[in-house]
């Protein structure tokens, strides 16, 4: 089961949490510098080390059509500079255990794995146990000084990164989501968008993710991050309860005409998609309507996105087609949500 599909804790604030390891295989280049036939080696070493035996399945990214790529995207299951890569890469998946591998993006390996709500503690684990595997049988380059070898600098050590989605539906309101996000830099925390660096925050979800890799052992890098967004769903939380007690009945409208809309409108496109997802999100939230849940919702947003509506629908579609398919996808999903 993907992610979005099962409820996880504190699912109020917390969409999901990712781990990331980077790793690289002794004896090839970093990228720029690998060539087709390095990376093609590497993919074959680590489809033999992550094997169906474990529950591992491989997809031939450098094969698959655009629209295969891009639901990826939109899944966050891999990234956009994954996506766009003409050079041989791949993805060794394991669904069960939410784990997903890039193979040849930035580093030779990217192990991934992305649970709903706040589990920064399963998911790391689940991330470690693929990491234990590739260990066993591959040369991951490793220097005692430091650390794990990546083509960043900036992921040297640890090459940890946990990064947490997070809901903030009152702090972008009130607008305090700005001092939040130049206070950050100072905890050793960073904030992106929606689909990650250099992307918009979209629908009130922002990512926070750790800075600091190396000079810190995964543990502190856990605590660290769980006592600061910790702080911030605090705050999220109690901003939620002064504008419910100020303005119950104008978020009260606005999220029953994001209902209505999502009920019947004939024509939706992405922005506006984005904006009923956090008025409705924030409703549940808030107490204010209980016709649906949040895996529900997190997953007709990743449904009704543009190349998983183009896949769901078997051909290529123009903007309106896919407007009004969007429309019909989401006036499906809220009459069965509501049974």
């Amino acid at each position: 089961m993907l992610w979005y599909e099962t409820k996880g804790p504190e699912g109020d604030v917390f969409v999901s949490t990712r781990v990331r390891l980077a790793r690289n295989l002794v004896d090839y280049p970093f990228e720029p510098r690998l060539s087709e036939a390095g990376a093609r080696e590497i993919i074959e070493k680590v489809k033999s080390a992550l094997g169906e035996k474990e529950g591992y399945t491989y997809l031939d990214f450098t094969g698959a059509d655009d629209a295969k790529k891009q639901s990826l995207v939109e899944k966050h299951l891999v990234s956009p500079e994954f996506a766009e890569k003409s050079t041989p890469c791949a993805v060794v998946e394991n669904e069960d255990k939410q784990v997903y591998v890039m193979i040849c993006e930035e580093d030779h390996l990217r192990i991934q794995c992305i649970r709903s709500g706040f589990d920064p503690e399963g998911a790391l684990d689940a991330a470690r146990a693929a990491d234990a595997a590739v260990d066993a049988s591959l040369h991951i380059a490793f220097d005692e000084q430091l650390g794990y070898l990546t083509h960043c600098p900036t992921n040297l050590g640890t090459g940890l990164r946990i990064s947490v989605m997070m809901f903030l539906p009152a702090l972008t309101i009130t607008g305090r989501i700005k001092s939040i996000q130049g206070q950050l830099s100072k905890i050793g925390l960073t904030v992106r968008g929606t689909t990650g660096e250099g992307s918009a925050a979209k629908g009130c979800l922002y990512q926070f993710s750790n800075c600091v890799t190396q000079g810190v052992t995964e543990e502190e890098i856990l605590s660290n991050l769980r006592e600061a967004v910790g702080s911030i769903a605090r705050v999220e939380r109690e901003t939620r309860r002064q504008l419910l007690e100020n303005n119950e009945d104008t978020l009260r409208d606005r999220v029953m005409r994001a209902l209505g809309t999502m009920r019947s409108a004939y024509m939706v496109d992405t922005e506006e998609l984005y904006r009923l997802y956090a008025d409705v999100r924030m409703g549940v939230a808030m107490g204010i309507c209980d016709q649906v849940t949040y895996p529900q919702l997190d997953t007709l947003l990743i449904r009704c996105m543009p190349a998983t509506l183009t896949i769901e629908a078997g051909k290529s579609l123009s903007v309106p087609q896919r407007d009004k398919l969007r429309a019909q996808v989401l006036r499906t999903s809220m009459q069965q949500a509501e049974k």
